[in-house]
C-alpha cells in the first residue's frame, strides 16, 4: 500500500497486517492489526513519527523510496512494533536524528543497537520546529510502557497518539468508518495492555484536556477524525463506576462446578444483576479482559484439581489480577472429590485486587439442595452490594 495524505503535507505510511493472528505470543488479534507511521512534511525540515513491525519493513522502506530527505524520526515508544525498523530508515537516511523520551534513548540503545550520538532528547513539553509546522512532545509514561511520550501537531490540531487510543484493526480504512467496530477493538486494546496502568493513564489524560485535538492519529488502528467518543470511552474506562455486572470465568470437569454457575446465573439475573460467563476451556482470553474492565464483581466457577484449583482457573485468577481491574467484589464457586485448599490457592493469587470477598461457595461431589440454597444467598448478596453501591 503506497502512502495516504491525511492532511496537507501529512502522510500516513506503515503496513496492514492482515493474517497477525497473536501479538507478544500472548493476546489474540481476531481482526489483524496495522502498524501506523506519519511523514510530517515542514517548510525547512520532514519528520518521519514511529516506523513498522520488523516483518513489514519493505513495505515501509517502499513508501519511503521517493521521499528525498528524512531531518528526524519521531520514537515513541521503544517496543519493536513501533520502532524496530528505525535501523534500516537510519540506514536510508543516515544524517536523521531519533527524538525520544530520555528513557527511551537507553531503552533503543539496548533494543535495537541504535548508537548514542544519533539521538536527541526531549523533555516534556518541549517543541521541535519543522518550519511552518511544530511538534510538541508530551511524556505519558505507562501507556504502556514507561518511556512512551505523544505528539500534538500545533498547527494542525493532529494528535500521533502512540498506543494511546489505539485499536487492533486490519482495515484499508484510513479513517474510522465504523465506530461500533472500532469501539469494541479499542476497548479490548485497552483491557489487554493498558487497564493495570488505570491510574497513571487518568493523569495522561488530564494532561491532553488543554489541548484543541481535533484528530487522533494512532500507532495501531484507524484515524479519528471525529475524536471527542474515544476520549470520552477512555475517561469511561479509567474512571468510570463498575457496572452492573458480575464476570464469571469458569471450567467444569465432570459437571458439577457447571451445575453451580448455571445455577448463580439463574439466581443473579432473577436479581436484576447482569452476568457474563467465560468457559476457559474455550474462551478468548481477549474476551474476558474487556468484560473485566466493566465488571463491578469477579466469581470464579473451579473445579478442585489434586488438591488445588484447576490450573485454567487459576490462569484466570492470574490474568484478573495482573490487569488490575476496578471490581469491588470477588467469591469463588466449584466442587471438589476428596479436599483441597482451592480457595486458600486463590486467595493467594490477587493481592493487586482491591476486592471485598464474600463468602465462596464449594460442594463436595454433585450440589445439594444446601448447596443451591447458598448460591443463591450469594447472588442476594452480589445484587444488595451493587444496589448500594448504586451501579448501572
Amino acid at each position: 500500500m503506497q502512502k495516504r495524505q491525511i492532511e496537507k503535507h501529512i502522510y500516513w505510511l506503515g503496513a496492514v497486517d492482515w493474517d497477525r493472528r497473536l501479538f507478544d505470543s500472548l493476546i489474540p488479534l481476531p481482526d489483524g492489526t496495522t502498524y501506523n507511521a506519519y511523514l510530517v512534511e515542514g517548510s525547512e525540515k520532514t519528520a518521519l513519527l514511529d516506523s513498522v513491525d520488523p516483518p513489514m519493513a519493505d513495505e515501509l522502506m517502499n513508501q519511503l523510496e521517493h521521499v528525498p530527505k528524512i531531518d528526524f524520526v519521531i520514537s515513541h515508544h521503544a517496543e519493536q512494533d513501533h520502532s524496530g525498523t528505525i535501523p534500516r530508515v537510519l540506514e536510508r537516511f543516515p544524517d536523521a536524528k531519533v527524538v525520544v523520551t530520555p528513557k527511551a534513548k537507553g531503552m533503543l540503545m539496548d533494543l535495537l543497537r541504535i548508537p548514542e550520538h544519533t539521538f536527541i532528547t526531549k523533555e516534556d513539553g518541549e517543541t521541535l520546529s519543522l518550519g511552518n509546522k511544530t511538534l510538541k512532545f508530551i511524556h505519558t509514561p505507562w501507556v504502556h510502557w514507561p518511556e512512551t511520550m505523544v505528539t500534538y501537531l500545533e498547527e494542525d490540531h493532529i494528535l500521533f497518539s502512540c498506543d494511546f487510543f489505539g485499536s487492533h484493526i486490519a482495515t484499508s480504512d484510513l479513517f474510522v468508518t465504523d465506530q461500533g467496530r472500532v469501539y469494541e477493538a479499542a476497548k479490548r486494546y485497552f483491557a489487554e495492555i493498558m487497564m493495570p496502568f488505570r491510574s497513571v493513564i487518568e493523569k495522561n489524560i488530564e494532561k491532553l484536556r488543554g489541548y484543541d485535538i481535533r484528530m487522533i492519529a494512532p500507532s495501531h488502528g484507524q484515524i479519528c477524525d471525529r475524536p471527542a467518543w474515544i476520549m470520552d470511552a477512555y475517561r469511561d474506562w479509567v474512571t468510570g463506576a463498575p457496572h452492573n455486572l458480575v464476570v464469571l470465568p469458569f471450567v467444569s470437569m465432570h459437571g458439577s462446578t457447571r451445575q453451580m454457575v448455571n445455577h448463580l446465573t439463574s439466581a443473579l439475573v432473577e436479581q436484576g444483576v447482569r452476568v457474563e460467563l467465560f468457559n476457559l476451556a474455550v474462551t478468548d482470553i481477549g474476551k474476558l479482559a474487556m468484560s473485566l474492565v466493566d465488571a463491578a464483581t469477579i466469581v470464579v466457577g473451579v473445579p478442585t484439581v489434586l488438591a488445588g484449583p484447576h490450573p485454567l482457573a487459576a490462569y484466570a485468577t492470574f490474568l484478573a489480577n495482573a490487569l488490575r481491574p476496578k471490581a469491588r467484589f470477588l467469591s469463588i464457586i466449584g466442587s471438589y472429590g476428596w479436599g483441597g485448599k482451592t480457595v486458600e490457592t486463590l486467595a493467594g493469587m490477587i493481592p493487586n485486587l482491591k476486592v471485598e470477598v464474600l463468602e465462596p461457595v464449594l460442594c463436595k461431589g454433585l450440589p445439594s439442595e444446601t448447596d443451591f440454597e447458598a448460591l443463591n444467598r450469594l447472588a442476594a448478596a452480589i445484587a444488595q452490594k451493587h444496589k448500594e453501591n448504586g451501579f448501572k
